[in-house]
């Protein structure tokens, strides 16, 4: 009999980043429903989250900051930890993207992508990572990822290569930290109906190649994303280190 306990979250505390809408709100939410304590973080207004975790009968804070801004960030986590005690797993959501050809990408868009994606991401991390080891407690990370952690897109330069380093960064503080009782990991998403899939979904012909691709035959929804979260900052995934799991409906496998 499989013990549910070990797919349980209560009684921990995890930070997510990005949390208002999409793939954040939809991690924000099963994270709630698997009984932790939310702290949402973000640029805009979380009152949606915030009101779908209300609803579940669940604690959420609202957290607001600037994620571009890599020193605003590691002392936002630093506040948060001082003033709402412990936190037992981090999830790297947060993350922009900006489209161009290649020739003609500018290095505004570049740094601009690489800092919420890469570099806010990391230090972030290392933050959190400081706070464990200092402490002698156990935690988890989970990275946002991407298709493009594999791929290599189209007219997406900053944000492929910002989405492989996520998935090095993954790898690297695996081999630093699993021994510690930290447990680092990430999700690549595939299609998911969200705000930044939605003049996709809208062009028929777009949204029908995409389709034919995906095994499963629909796109996904921020809730498959929220729900492989909860998995790897439970109990039962104590055994996984250093892992980029996609979640794409079978996207890479055709």
């Amino acid at each position: 009999m499989t013990d549910l306990s070990a797919f349980s979250l209560e009684g921990r505390t995890v930070l997510v980043t990005g949390a208002n809408t999409g793939i954040g709100q939809g991690i924000a939410i099963s994270v709630a429903r698997a009984g932790a304590r939310v702290l949402g973080v973000g640029r805009s207004p979380m009152t949606d989250t915030a009101q779908k975790i209300a609803d579940l009968g669940q604690a959420f804070t609202e957290i607001r900051c600037d994620l571009a801004d890599v020193s605003a960030a590691v002392g936002m986590l630093n506040d948060a930890w001082e003033t709402h005690g412990p936190i037992d797993g981090l999830v790297n959501n947060a993350g922009i993207i900006r489209r161009d050809d290649a020739v003609d990408y500018t290095e505004t868009d570049w740094d601009d992508v690489l800092d919420v994606n890469l570099k806010s991401l990391f230090f972030l991390t290392q933050s959190f990572g400081q706070r464990l080891l200092g402490s002698g407690r156990r935690g988890k990370v989970v990275n946002i990822a991407s298709l493009l952690s594999f791929q290599g897109g189209i007219r997406v330069a900053a944000y492929t290569a910002a989405k492989h380093g996520v998935a090095g960064i993954t790898k690297v503080l695996c081999n630093e930290w699993a021994e510690k009782g930290i447990n680092i990991n990430a999700i690549a998403p595939g299609y998911i109906e969200s705000n930044n899939t939605e003049a996709l979904r809208a062009d028929a012909d777009r949204s029908a190649a995409i389709l034919s691709r995906i095994p499963a035959g629909r796109w996904g929804r921020p809730q498959d994303i929220g729900d492989a979260a909860v998995f790897l900052l439970a109990p039962a995934s104590d055994y996984m280190h250093g892992a980029v799991i996609p979640v794409d409906g079978g996207w890479l496998a055709r």
